[in-house]
């Protein structure tokens, strides 16, 4: 009796897990898949989650996709916060796809690898960021020379590279590589020091010269060097031009980031014939005479101290000559 009693709820239990399993299953198919990060990120997220993340040597360039919580991006608080179809596209092709072949890829692709094309990528970020000193993006050098957002910036990168004064120049040497062997010379700004960036000086979503914080080179430099702006009495002018005339701001192997030092670089402007008595080499003896002066020490700066401009009001027909 109490083996057919253990036989008859055997038989009960396997019955009621044949009708309770399909019923259970139904109820997960039903159930709304939750978004792991963004909002509706769950018809992405069902497949492109922390399995995802890279080898550890290529997680730099290519952060897990899930990632993008620990970035501005990622601030659910934030109604501005995208979500991916907003820069993925909606990729309907991609999201439907059945089989065992390679699915097509979304809409918009920003990985190396069948990526997108410059402006189709840009589009995605000018949707939100036009505005400020991206509002002539279009017409920049680098829109111009095919240039991705992503080409500079990577949004899914809890630490985005070119946003930190320390490592931007870093991103931006990939590309200007002679700025970054004149970086590297004995004069020039601190850069490498990190205590300034290349976006101290430029705005590379602008489109005005050389890609300026300020309306010309001469603006933006009197950000620092207000001292140099004047207005002065005489004014010297290529200094009042551009101050690039003179000086290389990425750096020399001349002080004060001289293109090269006086009065070898005054002498480009000024000819040797037109100043008194003054030659244009280097004494080849020991000499004392004057008429050498200007090409030893500090050349023409020995008298010309005030190179920059001078407010001298002395009645003299020397006064206009930049001197102390």
């Amino acid at each position: 009796m109490k083996f057919t009693r253990y036989i008859g709820i055997l038989l009960a239990f396997i019955a009621a897990g044949v009708w309770t399993v399909p019923a259970q299953a139904e109820l997960v198919k039903n159930e709304k898949a939750q978004d792991l990060i963004l909002k509706g990120d769950a018809k992405c997220t069902g497949c492109h989650d922390e399995g995802d993340e890279p080898i550890p040597s290529m997680l730099e360039l290519h952060p897990s996709v899930l990632s993008i919580g620990k970035t501005k991006h990622g601030t659910q608080a934030d109604g501005r916060t995208p979500t991916c179809v907003n820069c993925h596209g909606e990729s309907e092709k991609h999201l439907n796809h059945k089989g065992k072949d390679k699915p097509p890829l979304p809409d918009r692709v920003f990985t190396k690898h069948g990526q997108s094309p410059a402006s189709i990528r840009n589009e995605a970020c000018i949707s939100c960021h036009q505005g400020g000193n991206r509002i002539h993006w279009q017409s920049s050098a680098h829109a111009s020379g095919d240039v991705a957002c992503n080409s500079c910036h990577n949004v899914h990168a809890k630490k985005d590279k070119v946003r930190d004064k320390a490592t931007q120049s870093e991103v931006c040497f990939t590309c200007h590589k002679e700025q970054r062997s004149q970086i590297n010379k004995p004069s020039h700004h601190p850069v490498p020091e990190g205590k300034m960036a290349c976006s101290s000086c430029h705005n590379v979503h602008g489109d005005n010269p050389k890609q300026m914080v300020r309306g010309s080179v001469n603006e933006t430099c009197y950000t620092c060097h207000m001292e140099k702006r004047g207005p002065f009495v005489h004014n010297h002018q290529p200094v009042s031009e551009d101050c690039g005339i003179c000086h290389n701001p990425h750096g020399t192997t001349t002080p004060n980031l001289l293109k090269t030092r006086p009065p070898f670089l005054c002498q480009e402007c000024h000819a040797s014939s037109g100043h008194p008595q003054q030659a244009a080499g280097l004494p080849t003896a020991r000499t004392t005479s004057t008429s050498l002066m200007g090409t030893v020490g500090r050349g023409c700066l020995n008298c010309h101290t005030n190179i920059h401009g001078g407010n001298s009001t002395v009645n003299s027909a020397t006064a206009g000559r930049f001197r102390r």
